[in-house]
């Protein structure tokens, strides 16, 4: 019966082996948790074993683009291709940044008896995002979504003694469950619509049957709000700060990338795959005329951008400041969607791979310092940058690539985002988003002011690990190297731009 409904199950196995693999980790884990109940110090090295594997699967997989679980016709559930194993890859280093992270979190540390369900749950985020950044189907799109949720609301109060960490928690869940109710509810519309939830399908029948223009785009708003949510731009993004300071700082760094780069693929597919009629001869997107998206991207990417910068100049504690200053990149990694472009859409791959290793760069030194002063509050890192000159230069640098400063990386994810912008004659909103990044500079040298013009009587010591100084080297190496020599990243963003069937 299987074999009638699925005809090439085994090939369609074969392809999903990522996946595959991150499943039988959290089974290793669960299983190693169990029974080894008194070893648990071992659980980060199984989850390493599991991630390396996975990533020799997906760099296996790339260059070889393929769908799988094609029901009907040539409409599949899943798009292997390029573009989703390039997402795949960064969602892949970020895990393993943050099980090294985990390793030296106080926080994580304080709870040893549940360090099997934390390792689980991250592998069930991991699997969550790995299914949405190749889901071609709004139901799968949707389940994937709520494996990441499910999984992000428990983690995000992983630490039950602390009531920030259960106000964190109860938060996301809320607003969590009200977005995905809400995208639920556009989902059912649409399928009312057209009768399709695959993405393809419905393109098709878009493009020879007349949706009742109210109703058709209520229902693509409310699933643009519950990506939005996601991705937390404004006016979605109520939950962000409050999420982001009371969660453990690793969870924090993780939803900060891994989980925003799936809500982009997510966001990104819807567009192209369901309301684009094809490429012209400058791989600009000829859309559908439903949804004006340009002008709706463009409004959006502005006011979250502005809010967040701005909201951020008020901000006493590190990790709230770092919150906003998430939203305000969601709004700058919009904006290279909104060009609707090839180029746009390389620009969001070279910007979401430098975003990576500079945020959670400035996560993890928050962290070693917050193990020690107990603190993330910016008063209290008064000449840090003296007592502390390893940690105070990273986390210096690390803050001067979030601006888009040279030669840092985030300089280079803001130049070819700016090179988007232009190519697409959009000067105003370039020069906008150029304005934004002088707000930014303020607050990021603010805290440099107070780790290196402001001195103190306190003279702190970190002792730092072997495993630290590899982990800051790993995070520092690829800020500074791609902030010179970029030419390998740019090759590889333009060979994952592709999105199967275009």
């Amino acid at each position: 019966m299987i074999t009638l409904i699925l005809p090439n199950l085994s090939s369609d196995l074969l392809a999903i082996l990522p996946e595959i693999s991150l499943a039988l980790t959290l089974v290793a884990i669960v299983v190693f948790d169990l029974i080894f109940s008194k070893s648990k110090r071992f659980l980060p090295f199984i989850s390493l074993v599991g991630i390396v594997i996975t990533f020799a699967f997906v760099v296996l997989q790339f260059g070889d683009p393929k769908s799988a679980f094609s029901v009907t016709g040539n409409n599949s559930f899943l798009s292997l291709d390029n573009f989703s194993s390039f997402f795949k890859i960064l969602i892949l280093i970020t895990t393993a940044f943050i099980v090294l992270f985990s390793m030296s979190s106080q926080e994580v540390n304080s709870c040893p008896d549940r360090h099997g369900e934390y390792y689980a749950l991250i592998f069930g985020m991991v699997i969550g995002m790995f299914f949405m950044v190749s889901a071609n189907d709004l139901i799968l799109i949707y389940l994937s979504l709520e494996l990441l949720s499910l999984s992000s609301y428990v983690l995000a109060g992983f630490v039950k003694t602390s009531v920030r960490n259960s106000e964190a928690s109860l938060k996301y869940i809320i607003y969590g469950s009200a977005s995905s109710g809400i995208m639920l509810f556009g989902i059912s519309i649409l399928y009312g619509i057209t009768g399709s939830t695959n993405l393809h399908e419905i393109n098709s029948l878009l493009h020879f049957t007349a949706a009742s223009q109210l109703t058709f785009v209520m229902a693509v708003l409310m699933i643009f709000a519950g990506i939005g949510f996601k991705i937390s731009i404004v006016p979605f993004h109520f939950w962000t700060p409050d999420v982001y300071e009371g969660a453990p700082i690793s969870i924090t760094a993780f939803l900060s990338v891994a989980s925003k780069a799936a809500g982009f693929v997510i966001l990104i597919r819807f567009l192209k795959i369901t309301f684009t009629q094809g490429l012209d001869k400058s791989g600009y997107w000829q859309m559908l005329p439903y949804i004006d998206w340009q002008l709706l991207l463009i409004v959006f990417s502005i006011i979250t951008m502005t809010f967040g910068n701005f909201a951020a100049l008020w901000q006493d504690n590190l990790k709230r400041m770092l919150a906003y200053s998430s939203i305000a990149h969601a709004g700058y990694l919009m904006l290279g969607v909104a060009v609707l472009s090839d180029q746009g859409l390389m620009a969001v791959l070279v910007y979401f791979s430098v975003y990576l290793f500079m945020n959670l760069g400035a996560f993890y030194v928050v962290m070693l310092i917050a193990n020690k002063i107990d603190s993330e509050e910016i008063d209290d890192y008064k000449g840090l940058g003296y007592s502390l000159p390893l940690l105070g230069t990273a986390l210096g640098i690390f803050l001067i690539s979030l601006t888009g400063l040279p030669p840092t990386a985030g300089f280079i994810g803001k130049l070819y985002l700016f090179i988007a912008l232009v190519d697409a004659n959009m000067i105003t909103v370039a020069i906008i988003a150029l304005l934004n990044t002088v707000v930014a500079l303020y607050y990021y040298i603010r805290v440099l002011k107070a780790m290196f013009l402001t001195k103190s009587e306190k003279h702190i010591v970190v002792k730092l690990s072997p495993l630290n100084y590899t982990v800051l080297f790993l995070l520092i190496a690829p800020v500074l190297i791609l902030g010179i020599y970029f030419t390998p990243l740019i090759n590889l963003a333009k060979e994952s731009i592709q999105l199967l069937g275009f």
